[in-house]
């Protein structure tokens, strides 16, 4: 289901792919809509990895550049 904004869209690259998201999206709300929230991930944002706790209060911006990396389990 997508949620409805009155906020306009913004382009970021999110993982070498273009991407439309609502202007006052965090890392913590671009997780939840790529179905990662509940998953242990690391957040790269044009270059630098930003920790977990500031995934909430973290706005991304026009142009940001995100990578999501996820970890796979295995031995």
């Amino acid at each position: 289901m997508k949620l409805m904004s009155h906020f306009l869209p913004m382009n970021i690259q999110l993982n070498g792919q273009c991407r439309r998201i609502p202007e006052t999206s965090s890392i913590a709300g671009l997780l939840a809509e790529e179905g990662f929230s509940e998953r242990r991930v690391a957040v790269e944002v044009n270059g630098e990895i930003v920790p977990r706790t500031l995934h909430l209060n973290y706005v991304l911006r026009e142009g940001d550049r995100v990578e999501i990396v996820h970890a796979l389990g295995g031995g």
